[in-house]
């Protein structure tokens, strides 16, 4: 099945040992000076180590000026090339072409960041940006034309295979080829042949400082997506003239800014969804073309191989979920490899706070010189109460350190409210980590002990050595007046399938978890009204999943009422008043106004004198990815 993906190919006389590529993802693992860290070197050569055949590091800038976030990593001067020399001779013991992608933001970024106004083509801000760039001055086009060659000189001197020129996502040199963001009319402005200018003069500088021997990628975006941006016909066009100035390869992405969700899209989209862009670039070019874009399966990656689309494969977000994912499907271990779901928690909900980034679903990722597991020299037995994320997970680290464990849940199933969570639209990929924690455990042996409610008699039997309390959340039922009506559920009801509902809804609570079911619901023809207090809605979910979320509510049809509350529920209408002020008529009312700690057990347990550790919402009600720390920390330090 893998047949494509793990041949061998060649770049400008580099073996790559497989097709497998890490394209550049910001996480803020350098210092702010742009320097190496141990944190950054770690964890790229844990992607090394698990078997990818070429990595591109995130975003070096070619200047301080021109960083996007504070800690990426920078090649701007001569004092920062040792730390990447021993960098990527970490990396090269591995048999991995590394690759530096080089950078300079434009005015996508802000004097938040680098604490001057940002530069530009033209001075019109960036949508995400507050503030007014900078026109770049002749004079300063040339400067950072040749701040590049110069980083691409420092990135061959440290021991890099090569560069990729960033060209894509609204950044700087794409800022200067698209007509929706470069309105100057010199000789850098206007027709194509004059917005092209600056990329071309950077290649051109790069090839005369480093060589026709090192490698010379360019990120491209095939479409912004944006009224007034580039297509994939303009794109092609570009890419004979790249072709043309010495350029190694072409990296087919998309999007810019403010079409953040092609430039990292979520899991309202659908896997490979722009392969039909990369093949388009390939069928005018001989340079090699890889392809980008939510590829979180080796399988499907090898059938866009198969299929003439491109030549190589960038998995980003599937490479922080699981760096070993090449060397487990190489080996036939699909089972043991753990899939990104494309929630952007971890990864971007982190990088938009200016922290360094994470996965909700891998405890490792940024700590892979931190984290040990250490075989306990006493071995306890440990009950484990709850098989959600959390609780499965501290049952995995603890079966590591070699305690006997035993997993208890109530339900049929696994996976606690991440399970529920997995029932909307766009998000069943949830349950592929559920599944992937099964499999653990039953590799580890350990027992799952379903349709199992945990006494304090059982307890008492089993009397265990540590007790690890993951039983969750419930409800909160709010005090409406009316709330007692036989056709008033919770969204948990709803979503676990305990309750059916009528044709005509009301939804209360405009939370992510709200929105969700209201959005579920109305993808099943239901006609639903989502009543929310607060301004606007799914406001606790991370930028591109919610834009994902309200299309499809839009979509659906479904009805949204913000700044209104609810009165009183009546036998058939709910009474609401704010911004809309009526009665609206039901068949069913879902209650989503959030969830409280499901903890019974724990108070009891430790006055029977048991050692009782409480994680994740049961503690204190969170997201998946707090009991999925929790769960994996705890199970190392028993």
């Amino acid at each position: 099945m893998l047949e494509y993906l793990f041949s061998e190919f060649e770049i400008n006389g580099k073996k790559l040992k497989n097709r497998t590529v890490v394209p550049a993802m910001v996480m803020n693992y350098c210092n702010e000076d742009g320097t190496c860290t141990e944190r950054f070197a770690a964890y790229h050569e844990a992607k090394a180590k698990g078997g990818f055949g070429m990595i591109i590091t995130e975003d070096f800038a070619v200047t301080p000026g021109g960083k996007g976030f504070k800690y990426l990593p920078g090649l701007w001067n001569d004092g920062q090339i040792e730390g990447f020399k021993k960098f990527t001779e970490r990396i090269h013991k591995y048999g991995t072409v590394i690759i530096a992608q080089i950078y300079h933001a434009g005015r996508q970024t802000s004097k938040a960041v680098i604490g001057q106004d940002p530069w530009a083509p033209s001075a019109i801000p960036c949508p995400f940006s507050p503030d007014m760039p900078h026109e770049m001055t002749i004079e300063e086009i040339k400067e950072t034309i040749s701040q590049y060659g110069d980083c691409a000189r420092r990135a061959k001197e440290a021991g890099f295979d090569g560069i990729e020129i960033h060209g894509a996502h609204g950044y700087l040199i794409a800022q200067f080829m698209s007509p929706y963001s470069n309105k100057r009319t010199d000789e850098y402005g206007g027709p194509l042949q004059n917005r092209m200018k600056f990329a071309l003069e950077i290649a051109k500088d790069i090839r005369e400082k480093c060589g026709n021997d090192f490698i010379v990628g360019y990120r491209i975006s095939g479409d912004e997506y944006v009224t007034g941006g580039r297509n994939i016909e303009d794109t092609k066009t570009i890419v004979r003239y790249l072709e043309s100035a010495g350029i190694s390869y072409i990296h087919v992405t998309a999007g810019v800014y403010r079409s953040f969700d092609t430039v990292i899209p979520s899991m309202y989209c659908g896997h490979a969804w722009i392969a039909d862009l990369a093949k388009e670039v390939k069928e005018i070019t001989s340079l090699p073309v890889i392809s980008v874009g939510r590829y979180n399966d080796l399988r499907i990656a090898d059938t866009v191989l198969a299929s003439g689309k491109a030549d190589l494969i960038s998995f980003g977000r599937q490479s922080l979920a699981d760096p070993e994912t090449p060397n487990k499907a190489k080996n036939g271990c699909f089972d043991d490899i753990r899939t990104c779901i494309g929630c952007h928690h971890g990864c971007i909900g982190n990088l938009l706070n200016n922290v360094p980034g994470e996965c909700i679903l891998n405890p490792s990722l940024g700590h892979e010189s931190e984290i040990e597991v250490h075989k306990a020299e006493h071995p306890k037995k440990v009950m484990v109460v709850g098989a959600g994320p959390g609780g499965l997970q501290a049952a995995i680290s603890a079966a590591d350190c070699g305690h006997n464990v035993t997993v208890y849940e109530k339900n049929s199933m696994a996976g606690g409210q991440f399970r529920l969570g997995a029932v909307p639209a766009g998000k069943g990929e949830i349950t592929s980590f559920i599944v992937w924690q099964m499999n653990q455990l039953r590799k580890r042996n350990v027992p799952v002990e379903f349709n199992t409610e945990v006494t304090e008699d059982l307890v008492k039997k089993e009397n265990p050595d540590v007790v690890v309390i993951a039983t969750g959340a419930e409800p909160i039922i709010p005090p409406i007046p009316g709330i007692s009506q036989k056709n008033v559920v919770t969204a948990h009801d709803v979503l676990s399938g305990k309750a059916n509902t009528g044709s005509n809804i009301v939804v209360i609570g405009g939370g992510c978890v709200g929105a969700e079911t209201a959005n579920h619901l109305a993808s099943n023809l239901k006609n639903v009204t989502l009543v929310e207090m607060l301004p606007d809605i799914a406001m606790d979910e991370v930028v591109v999943p919610r834009w994902g979320l309200m299309a499809d509510l839009e979509k659906n049809k479904v009805r949204i009422c913000t700044g209104t509350a609810v009165k009183e529920i009546k036998e058939n209408t709910v009474v609401v008043s704010g911004k809309v002020n009526e009665e609206i008529p039901y068949d069913t009312v879902v209650l989503s106004v959030g969830s409280r700690p499901a903890d019974p057990l724990s108070h009891k347990l430790k006055e029977m004198g048991f050692d009782v550790k409480v994680i994740g919402d049961a503690e204190k009600v969170g997201l998946a990815g707090k009991a999925i720390f929790q769960g994996d920390e705890l199970g190392r330090s028993i």
